[in-house]
């Protein structure tokens, strides 16, 4: 099948990697350029979204925010100056389900497809092909790019419409949010009073409170190892969506709103780049103490 790839960031590349293991013939455009993952690889480096578009039969996008989409699908040299007839165009990226509903009619009216599909499990779900993603779009669009989603994930759903598939995401990033930071409290915790953080991390892993952020993010934090991974300031992103649909719909989010600023102090102190396990380092500062490095 021939697959065009827009968007060849952290997680982005390794998933074009895979389509590329698969026999799948690529076509790619990356603001960033070719990655040097990707460098002598069988694909086509295209200089503008349409021309990714007019060569391919699906379009996948994997871009950091909401505008980066519309600017991708609908601005000069976007994927609607191409015949879309036919074609699907699958968003990866992380954005807003109320622009995705948007985005989805407007590329329909041109004769095209569209499915939102979300990822989570961050760059080491990108690379090992497990992410979980979650879809929302036509059932019949769904099952036909059913094989192409499993190439690059392993818990694939179908949530429902267009934009349900973008909500569920809203809602994994909440709940990414509050476990880190309560993951943070937790070793931070454990390393004030004394114990090993490490130690009791790897107890806790054998008990109700495991879960894959303790066993990742809460290595980060004992390590110090905060290279992302998913930078802040993307997960800040998703909050924002998160917190402004909650204010829309009349809904308390105080949880939320609490790991937002968390993530804020970070920014204050130059981390937007940081993993977003850095978070802890936000709870270090309010506490003047900092976990040992292991």
């Amino acid at each position: 099948m021939k697959i065009g790839f827009i968007g060849l960031g952290i997680m982005g590349a390794p998933m074009a990697g895979h389509l590329l293991q698969a026999g799948h013939t690529l076509f790619v455009n990356s603001r960033s350029g070719l990655p040097s993952s990707l460098t002598g690889q069988p694909l086509t480096l295209c200089e503008t979204a349409r021309q990714v578009a007019q060569q391919t039969e699906v379009i996948i996008l994997m871009l950091p925010d909401t505008p980066d989409v519309g600017e991708v699908l609908f601005g000069a040299g976007g994927v609607a100056e191409a015949e879309l007839a036919g074609k699907v165009v699958v968003d990866m990226s992380s954005i807003s389900p109320l622009d995705t509903k948007q985005y989805a009619q407007r590329i329909e009216q041109l004769g095209g497809h569209y499915l939102d599909a979300p990822v989570s499990g961050g760059e080491v779900g990108a690379k090992a092909a497990t992410l979980s993603i979650m879809v929302g779009g036509p059932q019949a669009v769904f099952e036909r790019l059913l094989p192409v989603l499993q190439l690059m994930g392993k818990n694939i759903t179908r949530v429902g419409e267009n934009g349900d598939g973008q909500t569920a995401k809203v809602a994994n990033q909440m709940i990414v949010a509050l476990t880190i930071e309560a993951v943070g409290e937790a070793l931070l915790f454990a390393a004030r009073a004394g114990a090993d953080p490490a130690k009791v991390r790897q107890a806790l892993l054998g008990g109700f409170a495991s879960s894959r952020i303790l066993e990742v993010h809460g290595e980060r934090m004992v390590k110090r190892a905060f290279d992302p991974g998913f930078r802040i300031s993307l997960h800040q992103k998703d909050l924002n969506l998160a917190l402004s649909n909650a204010q829309k719909m009349a809904l308390a989010l105080p949880a939320t709103a609490l790991a937002q600023q968390l993530f804020n102090s970070c920014v204050a102190q130059g981390g937007a780049a940081w993993d977003h396990s850095a978070m802890v380092r936000a709870l270090e500062q309010l506490s003047d103490f900092a976990i040992p490095a292991q």
